[in-house]
């Protein structure tokens, strides 16, 4: 049995949650998002709560049951309180400034990196070394973040690159002589 798939996700204030067969929707302050479930699983929304169950006890309606209750889970916490990823950048001369809807980003190269900022998310440089990656859909707040770690991921010897700001790096030690 599925431990995740057995809770019922409970719908905040302000959300409003539509079930239309497999199609769950969210709507809340920050917006609307809309997920659709796979065949396996039966979503229902009563007394506040948002509940799937298995359609039948089959080894891939076990594997897509916890699956679809995180996914309805992300997209009721998106609209109502929104999802956001810290990043850190560490090295000397590394910065990173937003410049209207482009994250420009100097790490090292010998030219600045410029990444636009896509539609429905929004990037926040409080100090030049911190960015904050947010908006409704964990999906692209996630993979936006990893793309601009991507550009310089951490490396292990002086710790010097982009990393998530509870990111842990190993460090290795030099040459000796």
């Amino acid at each position: 049995m599925s431990r995740i798939g057995k809770k019922p996700v409970t719908v905040p204030k302000g959300v409003t949650v539509t079930v239309n067969g497999q199609e769950v929707t969210a709507k809340g302050p920050k917006g609307e998002l809309s997920v659709s479930l796979v065949d396996e699983v039966v979503p229902t929304h009563e007394d506040g709560a948002v509940k799937v169950t298995m359609r039948e006890d089959t080894r891939r309606s076990r594997m897509m049951w916890g699956l679809s209750r995180t996914l309805v889970s992300n997209i009721v916490k998106g609209v109502s309180d929104g999802w956001s990823v810290d990043l850190e950048i560490t090295g000397v001369g590394y910065r990173a400034a937003v410049q209207g809807k482009v994250l420009n980003l100097q790490l090292g190269y010998s030219h600045d990196v410029q990444f636009p900022i896509p539609d429905g998310i929004s990037i926040k440089t409080d100090r030049p070394t911190a960015i904050t990656v947010s908006g409704i859909d964990v999906q692209q707040v996630g993979e936006v973040a990893a793309k601009i770690r991507g550009w310089r991921p951490p490396e292990p010897y002086k710790g010097k690159g982009v990393r998530y700001a509870k990111e842990q790096i190993f460090r290795k030690e030099g040459k000796k002589k």
